[in-house]
């Protein structure tokens, strides 16, 4: 029987493992903590260690797993950069990763922040709870008419464009590796990054962490960007220089973000 060692631990993840395997196959051992080097001889006697997006699996950690006889890392996640990739390929440790997940459900929670900045969903709940009922700085505009810009079109941003054309807005995107038959289908005019900037209401990124990603918003393109628009990541966080969006805000060139 296999042994897995589940770590950061929410309780949907119980209940959605236990009904997925039965407990013939596997014997699990849940741990709400995050997997560190610190915390990796925890995982004996497990044969396999089943990681999240915040866990640090650094060479020192590969090590202590890999001497408590660990020999396969799966992460339920589809970003891989908290993994010492080379490290575990040297220690012979597999490293599996979820390929794809639910692209409607981010997509669909991309347009629902969206949504909540522009109307100021947000503000406005805190001043029904103290009856307070001015609709004062809770005005929004039409997405109507207004340009999206998409930030990548792998699958999550595909189905976030086509969303964002059904308010009728006109939707532009970038991506290294245009898909010309999608976007004429869907009326989407691929374009420049920097055009995109310039040019978008909306700009809303669907792209994953890459050594030529990180930071892609920084101040520099924070500085392209079109006077007051708003700005949604529902993909990495670190494809944003947070301090540089920041001054944006605080400027006023950059209305709303959100992640």
């Amino acid at each position: 029987m296999t042994t897995v060692a589940f770590y950061d631990t929410k309780p949907y993840d119980r209940e959605s493992m236990r009904a997925a395997v039965a407990s013939d196959r596997v014997t699990w051992a849940f741990h709400e903590f995050r997997l560190t080097a610190e915390t990796a001889g925890t995982a004996s006697p497990a044969d396999v260690v089943c990681a999240f997006v915040n866990d640090r699996i650094d060479a020192d950690c590969l090590a202590r797993l890999a001497a408590a006889g660990v020999r396969h890392v799966a992460l339920r996640c589809a970003g891989f950069n908290n993994v010492d990739l080379a490290e575990a390929r040297r220690l012979g440790i597999a490293v599996t990763r979820v390929p794809a997940y639910s692209p409607h459900a981010v997509a669909e929670h991309t347009v629902a922040l969206v949504l909540a900045l522009n109307r100021r969903i947000h503000r406005a709940f805190n001043r029904v709870r103290e009856q307070n009922f001015s609709l004062s700085g809770l005005v929004g505009f039409d997405l109507h008419g207004r340009t999206c810009g998409i930030v990548g079109t792998g699958r999550i941003g595909r189905v976030a464009a086509e969303i964002f054309r059904g308010f009728g807005m006109r939707v532009l995107a970038y991506d290294p590796h245009p898909l010309a038959e999608w976007a004429a289908a869907h009326g989407i005019e691929y374009v420049p990054l920097d055009t995109l900037l310039g040019t978008s209401d909306i700009v809303s990124l669907h792209l994953p962490l890459t050594p030529e990603t990180h930071h892609l918003l920084d101040a520099d393109t924070v500085g392209r960007m079109k006077p007051g628009a708003m700005v949604v990541n529902t993909s990495r966080g670190k494809l944003v220089d947070t301090t540089a969006l920041i001054d944006a805000l605080k400027r006023g060139s950059a209305k709303r973000i959100t992640a």
